[in-house]
């Protein structure tokens, strides 16, 4: 390693990946290079830049429980009987009901779906929408993106008879349910080594075993559906799910993105198609399925109810198409405007954690939106390089979201409090978790969690450097490089963009942008005479917005941090700097 910059304006420090390199390099072998210093041998090169969902593929009998789930959905569409599909109100969630609703409406099953609002169900099955489900005629309850924590649950669909197949992500208690069959590649007892999957990739290896099965069935009228069924035009809603529940972008999870994003840009299914024009994404990307369509359809589930966002993907009716596609853009605002508000008052809670010396972050609020914990979360912990949980305290009882930084496993933390008492309910991963318990332990969650955390850290604090992967003259920004840099898409966990240190950017102009005038747009001139664009996030109102707005500093040499981009404007493309730091 090898320090470029030692204090940033923003107080960081410029790590250069591989301390070898040399200073300036070219565009030449660069996504290579890039691989190769992330831990990548050549041979993986090849199939990493070109990744195939066949290739990575596995036989999905390799899943714990798969064959024998199959067998019980197999015979339960055989028998003509009634199923739900229970799903989760965020984006995982709704895209893994999608599919399989979906699939099942396709062969001629006999199918429902249900999904629980996050204010009056909360997360997970509830005994309540099993006994609605049961009275409705429903036989066999298949979840997906949840179920693994539902034993008491479970238990209780079993003792009226129904059947229950769960497919799941998130990391399994000590007990699990007693189901008919559970898969969750996160089973101890699960060799699959499919553990980066979401919930979505999950149930789509499922539908794929399931499509296999009743293909072979000898069944005359099932064969005959099943021969106008593509799955890979499921992989929309795989990459949708996949991207938005931040899953490492690796092995199966990349050819899924990687094809997804291909099937998301033919805009085959009317209801995202729909949300692409209202939310003006003319091309999308991991970042615009992400920042721009996800929070629509997360909308919905941290509004009120996430049944418009799962009814637009399965909408068939372009006037229903619209209308659903308008009010989740409408409920976004809303909850733009609502996470804004308590984002004011958690960052200062958050500093005062912070000037106690604090290696995790905990704030709560009397009665905040339990929907916009989760983001306010990341925000947070974005901000402070901390492990973060954001709860909201009503009637006695606190609810939250955590966010975690890498090396820091949340989901596990959360667990250890749920076996020893401290939290009433509570499961996630290691980046992502939520969490409930009773106002009287609030504080002894909040010591909890600072334990728990400093263990896991062993005495090293999470550094706050930014690690660079390659350092160059400005001048070399060009439309070759960023395109050579494509190479490496889909961008995502596990895979972000390379960061960039660019020398000799001389201040040409800089002003605020926005609706609230909290971004930077501007540009540098090169040693080469060229012009390189850029624009900032956020920036306004930090030591970087303060010395680019500062006429003072027009025409001032300095040292740029960021991503280069491709720009279209009217038509015209061009190099973008997305700026996120500078050095004098």
């Amino acid at each position: 390693m090898r320090t470029i910059v030692d204090k940033s304006v923003l107080g960081h420090a410029w790590i250069m990946a591989d301390g070898d390199n040399a200073p300036l390099v070219t565009e030449d072998d660069l996504v290579r290079n890039i691989l190769i210093g992330r831990g990548m041998t050549p041979d993986e090169i090849p199939g990493f830049l070109n990744p195939s969902v066949k290739d990575y593929m596995p036989d999905p009998f390799v899943l714990r429980d798969c064959e024998k789930a199959i067998k019980v959905i197999a015979d339960s569409i055989y028998a003509n009987e009634k199923i739900a599909v229970y799903g989760d109100y965020d984006v995982d969630g709704i895209t893994a009901t999608a599919i399989f609703v979906k699939y099942l409406r396709l062969i001629g099953a006999d199918v429902v779906w249900h999904l629980p609002t996050r204010e009056g169900e909360g997360y997970g099955l509830n005994k309540e929408a099993i006994e609605n489900l049961h009275s409705a005629g429903v036989r066999l309850l298949i979840t997906v993106d949840c179920g693994i924590s539902g034993v008491n649950e479970v238990a209780y669909a079993k003792s009226l008879g129904m059947r229950v197949v769960i497919t799941d992500h998130h990391s399994p208690d000590n007990v699990m349910p007693d189901a008919d069959a559970v898969i969750n590649p996160k089973r101890v007892d699960d060799n699959s080594g499919m553990d980066y999957l979401a919930g979505v990739g999950v149930a789509f290896l499922v539908l794929v075993a399931l499509n296999r099965e009743l293909k072979n069935s000898g069944r005359v009228e099932l064969v005959e559906k099943i021969k106008f069924v593509n799955l890979l035009n499921f992989l929309d809603c795989v990459a949708l799910g996949t991207i938005c529940d931040t899953m490492s972008l690796v092995k199966l999870n990349r050819a899924f993105v990687s094809t997804g994003l291909k099937v998301l840009n033919l805009r085959q299914n009317l209801g995202l198609r729909t949300l692409m024009q209202i939310a003006r994404v003319d091309k999308v990307s991991v970042y615009t399925a992400g920042f721009v369509l996800g929070p629509r359809l997360n909308a919905a589930g941290r509004i009120d109810s996430a049944s418009p966002a799962l009814d637009l993907l399965l909408t068939d009716n372009p006037i229903m198409a619209i209308d659903l596609a308008t009010k989740l853009d409408q409920m976004n605002q809303e909850r733009i405007n609502i996470q804004n508000a308590i984002m004011l008052q958690a960052t200062e809670m958050a500093e005062e954690c912070c000037r106690s010396g604090r290696c995790s972050l905990f704030v709560c609020g009397n009665n905040w939106h339990g929907g916009v914990m989760g983001i306010i979360a990341g925000r947070l912990k974005d901000k402070y390089n901390l492990p973060t949980c954001v709860a909201t305290r009503s009637d006695d009882v606190i609810n939250g979201s955590g966010r975690s930084i890498p090396g820091i496993n949340l989901g596990a933390i959360i667990h250890d409090a749920l076996s020893q008492g401290i939290v009433s309910e509570g499961g996630g991963h290691a980046a992502a978790a939520g969490f409930s318990l009773p106002t009287a332990k609030e504080k002894d969650f909040c010591a909890f969690l600072e334990n728990a955390v400093k263990n896991q850290l062993n005495g090293v604090m999470p550094a706050d450097d930014i690690v660079v992967e390659a350092e160059m003259d400005a001048a070399g920004a060009t439309m070759q490089l960023v395109h050579k840099l494509d190479q490496m898409e889909p961008f995502g966990q596990s895979n972000p963009e390379p960061v960039f240190v660019l020398r000799g950017a001389v201040l040409d102009f800089a002003t605020p942008m926005g609706h609230n005038g909290t971004h930077l747009r501007g540009s540098f001139r090169t040693s080469a005479g060229t012009r390189l664009d850029f624009v900032g996030f956020n920036l306004v109102g930090t030591p970087v917005g303060d010395f680019l707005l500062d006429d003072a500093n027009i025409n001032t040499k300095i040292m740029v941090l960021g991503r280069l981009k491709e720009n279209d404007y009217n038509g015209r493309r061009s190099v973008q700097l997305v700026l996120e730091d500078i050095a004098r």
